[in-house]
């Protein structure tokens, strides 16, 4: 599975459950050839991802399609890559309270 098609099909994996009552918007910037722009939203215990940045995010997620889909493999650990600079958040504590529920830890 590439990284646009883990994010398209993220509203899918969630259960409407584990966001019930939370909000957040996550921009995703992911370079190379599958990467690009992703806009992932919860809210009213619904989650949606579309292509394109819309809206202010309360979080940034930065990286390439390579890093990504290595942190997805489990190939690369993703606290490593941030200290290294791979992987770049804007907002880590937003990031640590959703990233299970998007299948990210």
């Amino acid at each position: 599975m590439n990284v646009r098609e883990f994010l398209m099909d993220l509203p899918s994996k969630i259960s409407p459950e584990a966001i019930e009552g939370k909000e957040s918007l996550f921009h995703f910037l992911i370079s190379g050839e599958e990467g690009g722009n992703f806009t992932a939203r919860i809210k009213d215990g619904k989650a949606e991802v579309i292509e394109g940045l819309e809206d202010e995010p309360k979080c940034v997620i930065k990286t390439s399609d390579t890093v990504f889909s290595k942190i997805l493999s489990g190939k690369q650990n993703p606290q490593m890559a941030v200290f290294t600079g791979k992987l770049k958040i804007s907002n880590l504590s937003e990031m640590m309270k959703f990233a299970k529920v998007l299948g990210l830890m």
